[in-house]
């Protein structure tokens, strides 16, 4: 009997689809929040507290969502991943990739480096020089916040448009060249690629420039082949991911860039469209790590 944690906050959809796949291995399971993990030092053991697990550590870790907090409380939560991870218990993903995901200019930078497709990208920490670039810009740019997902947040900036100062943004402004497409058409990519390999993909589209499940975009099944695989492998590669949720996208002329990697990827749409158990091969793959 294998000892699976699965670090999340929630008992949602995709918690409850771990755990279901869990109990079809026949692997023991135990779901906890990073808000309970602490450091206990000078007593014995590893260093690493976590309810239930006084003695042993776990086999391994699935880490489905790391709890929302202060500068100082994430820390403590991914230096808990960290100190896993050099205790010698598999960590999926680890803090490393998900430090490097949920930093959306480290992302493109690393992106950058690997020599990978993706669109010019200006990040800054200044409005001025946000605002210097995106009066500048040939085309269209999109501002994100740094932190961010399903959406939220973003704005298509015209050349002269005034950037707009939102929460989200936390005066920090990632501004990425809008990629256009054929006349009317507005789809993006996502790619499920675990270990080495792409798994699963589907096309989403939507009447609205803004493609994300979450608002309202519709998913149609692709062949998780060709170059749209070779570049979603090669992203989860470039910001060290065991398994990501890869967005890409093609312009008018069919050629394709990677927009973002997602290390704590939701599938409940490309579940929709895929006709394999996706909770049952992110276990599969949790379980492998731990015979390795």
């Amino acid at each position: 009997m294998s000892q699976l944690v699965i670090f999340t906050e929630a008992a949602d959809w995709h918690t409850r689809q771990l755990k279901r796949a869990c109990r079809k291995q026949g692997a023991q399971v135990s779901v906890l929040s990073l808000q309970d993990a602490a450091f206990q030092l000078g007593q014995g053991g590893s260093g690493v507290s976590l309810p239930g697990f006084e003695d042993v550590l776990p086999l391994a870790v699935f880490v489905r969502v790391v709890a929302a907090g202060s500068f100082e409380q994430v820390t403590l939560r991914l230096g808990v991943l960290h100190a896993l991870k050099l205790l010698g218990v598999p960590v999926i993903n680890d803090a490393r990739a998900i430090e490097r995901c949920v930093d959306k200019a480290m992302t493109s930078f690393l992106l950058h480096h690997a020599g990978l497709p993706t669109p010019p990208t200006f990040v800054t920490g200044q409005m001025s020089r946000a605002t210097e670039h995106v009066a500048g810009a040939r085309g269209d740019t999109i501002a994100k916040p740094l932190f961010g997902a399903q959406g939220r947040y973003l704005r298509r900036l015209a050349c002269g448009d005034e950037i707009p100062d939102l929460p989200g943004y936390a005066g920090v402004y990632y501004l990425q060249a809008m990629v256009e497409q054929r006349q009317g058409h507005h789809e993006d990519y996502r790619v499920l690629v675990v270990g080495d390999k792409a798994v699963a993909a589907m096309r989403r589209h939507s009447d609205h420039w803004v493609t994300n499940v979450a608002k309202g975009g519709q998913c149609e099944s692709v062949a998780p082949d060709g170059e749209l695989a070779e570049l979603a492998v090669a992203a989860a590669t470039a910001v060290g991911a065991d398994y990501a949720g890869v967005d890409l996208i093609a312009d008018a002329k069919g050629v394709l860039s990677v927009l973002e990697v997602n290390s704590m990827p939701a599938w409940k749409g490309l579940q929709s469209v895929t006709d394999f158990n996706i909770a049952e091969r992110l276990i599969d793959f949790a379980l492998s790590r731990n015979a390795a």
